[in-house]
Parts: C-alpha cells; structure tokens; sequence
C-alpha cells in the first residue's frame, strides 16, 4: 500500500520539476531574445547620434571656413631703386620702392570684401648716424586691382626713436657681451601705421600695393607688411572664443538635426494613423494570391456528398462548357480582381450607390470581402459566415 501511495507522487514531483525547468528555459528565452532586441536597439541609436554628431561638426566646420576671413597676413617688403647715377657722390638714384602681390598662393585674395583690416609696415632699422640726421620720412602705399587700376593709397611718416649719446653710451656697455657675441644689434623696429581700418572693394577687389619710402638716404635691414583682420559681431566672437563659439554651433546644428528627425517621424506616423484607407497597392498585390488561395480552399470541393453534388448543378448558372473551362477561372479572377482593385484605388467612389466605402482594417478581410460579394461576371455572390461554403458561380448552401 505504501509503496502504490508513494509511486503518484514521485511521478507528480518529476512532473512539477520538469514543468519548473521548462518555466525556466521559457522565461530564459524570453530574457535572450528582449535583451538582444534592446542591444541591438541601443546599438542602432548610438550610430545614429554617432552620424547625427559629426554631421553637426562637419557643419560647424563648413560654416567657419566659409564665414571666416583670413585673419592674419605676412608678407616680407623688399625695396629695390636705381644706381645708374650720373654723379658718383649718390650711390642711390631713385626713392626706395616695393611691389608686392596681395594674393595667396597667386590665387586666392587675402582681404575679403567689406571686412575691415588693420596695415602695418614694420621697417628694421640700425641705430646709425645716417638715420639719425634723416629725422622724418613719408611712407606711401598704393594699392591696385587686377587691372593695375588705382583703388587707394595712403601716405603716413615716420622716424627713429631718439636716444642721446649718454644712454647710447650706458646701452652699449651693459650690452657689450651680448653685442660682442652677436646675440643682439644696435637696432629699432620702427611701426607705420597705414590704414587702421581698410576695405576692400567687390567693384575693384585689391590685388597688390606698391609703397614707396621718399627717402634716399635711409637705411634699411627689414621690411614687412602686416594685414590684421578687424572682427565685429559674431566674427569677433568665433576669433577670440574659438572653443566657446565651437561648442555652442556644434551643439545648435545636433539640436536642429534632432528636431527635424523627430518632426519627420513623427509626420510619417501620424499619417499612418490618421489615414487608415490608404491602401498600399504593393501590399494588394503580393496578398491577392494568397487571399485566392484561401477562398478556393474553403469552396466545396467533388468530395462532398451526393446531395451537395446535386443541389450545385440544380442552383449552378454555369454551363458545362464553363464548368470544363474551371482551370482557367482562376487566372480570369485574378485579372479582374486587380483591374477592380486598381479602380478603386484610383477612383474610390466607383462603389454601386447605396454601399458605402467599407473601412480598410485587414487588407486580407476587405479583399476576401470585394470577391465574394462580386464575382467575375459581376453578380453577386453570397456569402455564409456560419459555413463558411461558397461556390463560383452559384448560390451557396445554407
């Protein structure tokens, strides 16, 4: 007896055991398969904020090479003049005078239309006696456009720093190491300021300037020009707070890229859902065969019963000759469900009066629906939703 009472529920407990694994091994699945599905989504968004970022900074970057002007040009002025004097006294028989291009690389213009622009000539010269019983001298520049056309010139004049021979005297002593060795010279950098703010013209763009020092006595080591862009407004904020002014567009254009994904998203689902009539006529096409395919499978086949036989061909409006043509029924059907489809899909009000456009939820429904109710030869064709049993051409049993 003990052993008959203790048998069911060992098998009871294996059976419960078994049903836990199976629990387990179900729930283990589920588990997988919902954490692979939010990997793989997490993994499809961080690409996409991944391209939306360098988009955001490939923007950014276009605008400031496109926006920014050239802030900063050098260019080294070398005078040239004439020695064919006919004295011998005069070494130099013509005024210092340079001719330089404004452009860079031969191509591209260093000055952009309508930006201010701050010259500068810097002459490098020695502190000798020369220079310093020349006093004041004029400097000119003239600048021309690509036709040698005169588009501005400017005339400023300068001088050496005075210094008198006792403080030349200490200068050189406490330099004489440093003047011994080289590391320094007797010199001054001498600034002329030409423009303080120049533009230039779209009409007559700025191509290369001639400056001239009305001077034959002066003495000159070096000579450079110096254009600095003047910024204003947003230029001046991009120039002077370049990590700032970075951080704030790329983080504008992700922001602006953003919006405007989710605005078209949101667009293409709204649509779906406030437009449920609108039927893809792909999706007709690829579910018409199998929508056939299921109304031929639940019409009453040569296997029923007798009787069944007998009351088809009574109620049939077909002739033999067409009952022989079946084979080829299929395919008329299906050429006249797509032209029928394909009506009224383009004309939706080509439905007999009285019968309202049905509202499209299941496509396979609505298309079973429409081919039931009007057959190939345009009668109507009953339909049972308790047997589910229809013919052709016929009329269905009840």
């Amino acid at each position: 007896m003990e052993d008959v009472g203790t048998e069911p529920s060992i098998q009871e407990l294996n059976a419960e055991i078994a049903d836990f694994f199976l629990r387990i091994r179900e729930v283990t699945a589920v588990l997988f398969l919902s954490i692979r599905q939010k990997f793989i989504q997490t993994g499809v968004v961080l690409c996409m904020i991944a391209l939306l970022f360098w988009v955001a900074i490939f923007l950014y970057g276009s605008f400031h090479y496109s926006f920014m002007p050239t802030a900063n040009f050098i260019t080294p002025v070398h005078f040239y003049y004439r020695t064919d004097c006919p004295s011998a006294q005069h070494s130099v028989c013509s005024l210092p005078t340079a001719n330089f291009s404004l452009l860079r690389n031969s191509k591209k213009q260093v000055m952009t239309y309508g930006q201010p622009y701050h010259i500068t000539l810097e002459l490098e010269m020695p502190e000798s006696p020369a220079n310093e019983q020349l006093g004041m001298f004029l400097v000119k520049m003239t600048c021309y456009s690509h036709e040698g056309q005169i588009v501005d010139s400017s005339a400023r004049s300068a001088m050496l720093r005075y210094r008198s021979g006792l403080l030349q005297s200490l200068g050189t002593l406490a330099l004489l190491p440093l003047l011994l060795t080289g590391a320094t010279e007797q010199k001054q950098q001498v600034l002329v300021e030409i423009y303080s703010s120049y533009v230039d013209s779209s009409y007559k763009p700025t191509t290369g300037a001639v400056i001239e020092i009305y001077s034959e006595k002066v003495q000159i080591y070096n000579a450079y020009l110096y254009i600095h862009a003047h910024y204003t407004g947003i230029r001046y904020m991009l120039y002077h707070f370049p990590l700032a002014s970075a951080v704030v567009g790329v983080a504008s254009n992700f922001t602006f890229l953003c919006i405007l994904i989710l605005i078209t998203y949101l667009k293409v689902t709204l649509d779906g859902l406030t437009n449920p009539q609108v039927v893809n006529w792909n999706r007709i096409r690829l579910s018409r065969a199998g929508t056939i395919d299921q109304y031929h499978r639940t019409t009453p086949t040569e296997d029923h019963s007798a009787d069944t036989k007998t009351n088809l061909q009574e109620t049939s409006v077909m002739g033999s000759g067409d009952m022989k043509n079946s084979g080829s029924s299929r395919h008329m059907e299906e050429s006249i469900l797509d032209t029928r489809m394909e009506r009224e899909m383009n004309d939706p009000t080509g439905f007999p009066e009285g019968q309202s456009v049905p509202r499209v939820v299941d496509m396979d429904v609505f298309l079973k629906h429409r081919f039931l109710s009007e057959g190939p030869s345009g009668s109507s064709l009953p339909f049972s939703d308790q047997d589910n049993t229809c013919c052709h051409s016929g009329p269905c049993l009840s």
